[in-house]
């Protein structure tokens, strides 16, 4: 049971910051920080988590999945409702009878401050409960239902269209130039955001755009799976606007593109200067991979990416730890926060990186690996050439 028990995780840190953006005040940020320290703190603290066990009922591991849909529009709504000027649907009222606390006097006296604050927290809400599970489904092709829900929560990121070209993009070119998640070695996290996500959308719509022909239907039509993720992010946009105006539309948007910088961040993490031959298969140790126990749980065993990109058809509880894997920095939210210090990254990572050529790169990825080091724009990759015999 305990098994099935552990991937709640995230259901309970949902409703942790649904009642803490609820109450308002500084009850924002200390939500905010419990999710901060929970994560970073239970991965430093509880190590490793190396277990295979067989599960006998899978469908309750994907209603896992699936509820959190609801849990993630319900801290959207709560979020929005606080630039609200009338108590929408009577929630105030509601929660405030309930809990004996009123959060309409409290949602009065919450500061500009916490508010600011309060988009970082919904952007990584988003990320998390969003992105991370929408990432999960929109590998179930097979599965309608997983499909339209992990469209729907990745579209509150504007990313519904992850789906096409994390799936039929990134999967195939995965550490290679092709791919537009791979950061080269020496970029920044905060140029790779930009990079990756305008050239995310690009591949994205080549593909579709090959689709369509191979199907004989219009571009510019209903048909385009593109289009159709567009619309469902700006329906998300549009009722913010009429539950806040502007002023909750301008919010939402912006927990939606922190949101979106959320993935493109772990996109920079876990793929980080590898290098690949496009033409070669993608194998466990093209990707940077991490057993901390608390990340595995709350992000259904992204971080056993190795072995995900190894096989990416593979359910999330069926993924092996792959011990003998490149490993990340720590766990996932510790290794996010260090990417945002480029110098502190470089410190950490180039030594990694180095190590991975020599302990991982074929004869061919090492040459490969000259030329990444060449252009990398750091003195500390440019130093180094490896000689490969021919």
């Amino acid at each position: 049971m305990f098994h099935y028990l552990k991937y709640t995780s995230f259901h309970i840190m949902g409703l942790i910051a649904i009642l803490s953006i609820s109450l308002g005040e500084n009850f924002i940020a200390l939500g905010f920080a419990a999710w901060i320290v929970v994560y970073m703190g239970a991965d430093l603290i509880f190590g490793d988590d190396i277990t295979e066990p067989e599960y006998k009922y899978p469908a309750l591991l994907t209603w896992q999945l699936w509820f959190a849909l609801p849990i993630l529009a319900m801290v959207c709504f709560v979020s929005v409702w606080h630039f609200a000027p009338q108590d929408v649907f009577g929630y105030g009222a509601m929660f405030s009878d309930l809990v004996g606390y009123d959060i309409l006097a409290a949602k009065a006296n919450t500061s500009l401050g916490q508010y600011i604050l309060m988009v970082p927290f919904v952007g990584l809400i988003i990320g998390i409960l969003g992105t991370i599970t929408g990432h999960e489904l929109t590998h179930r092709t097979w599965d309608k239902m997983s499909m339209l829900i992990g469209r729907w929560l990745l579209s509150y990121s504007f990313d519904a269209n992850f789906s096409i070209e994390h799936v039929y993009g990134h999967h195939r070119y995965v550490s290679t130039k092709d791919d537009p998640a791979t950061a080269p070695r020496g970029r920044n996290v905060y140029a790779h955001i930009i990079i990756s996500t305008i050239r995310g959308n690009v591949s994205a719509w080549k593909i579709e755009k090959e689709r369509l022909a191979k199907k004989g239907q219009g571009l510019f039509s209903i048909h385009n799976v593109a289009i159709r993720g567009y619309l469902m992010s700006a329906m998300l946009v549009a009722a913010a606007f009429l539950m806040a105006g502007w002023t909750g539309a301008i919010f939402f948007v912006s927990a939606m593109l922190m949101g979106k910088a959320t993935l493109e961040v772990v996109n920079f993490m876990e793929h980080y200067g590898m290098v690949r031959n496009p033409q070669t298969p993608v194998q466990p140790r093209h990707s940077w991979n991490t057993n901390k126990r608390a990340s595995s749980w709350a992000m259904f065993n992204l971080t056993r990416h190795s072995h995900h990109h190894a096989q990416g058809e593979v359910p999330y509880h069926e993924l092996k730890p792959f011990t003998d894997a490149p490993m990340m920095i720590g766990g996932y939210l510790t290794t996010m926060l260090v990417t945002l210090c480029p110098p502190l990254w470089n410190r950490l990572m180039v030594p990694k990186v180095l190590e991975w050529d020599k302990k991982y790169a074929s004869d061919e990825e090492l040459l490969l690996a000259n030329e990444a080091n060449r252009i990398s724009g750091l003195a500390a990759f440019e130093k180094v050439q490896y000689k490969v015999e021919q």
